[in-house]
């Protein structure tokens, strides 16, 4: 499964969403983890419908969405968005 983070370079909560993140894949043995910059990519940006950073997005192996947050989730919130993804 994969997480993807989307963050910019001036966002406060991206620390936060990055924090989460990494507490999240520290404890599910698996979890892929890529963090991705609006400003650098602006067209897969789009192509996923990103409207505000950070938004975190989770997907099952085959690349189906299981969980969309614009914001900062909390690290159960994120936990429980894993578990459905296995």
């Amino acid at each position: 499964m994969r997480l993807d983070l989307w963050t910019s370079a001036f966002c406060a909560p991206c620390a936060a969403a990055r924090r989460v993140a990494g507490e999240a894949a520290a404890l599910v043995p698996g979890l892929a983890v890529r963090e991705r910059d609006v400003a650098a990519d602006p067209d897969g940006a789009e192509a996923v419908g990103i409207r505000s950073t950070p938004t975190i997005i989770v997907r099952r192996e085959d690349g189906t969405e299981v969980f969309r947050s614009p914001g900062v989730p909390s690290r159960d919130q994120l936990l429980v968005a894993v578990a459905k993804a296995l």
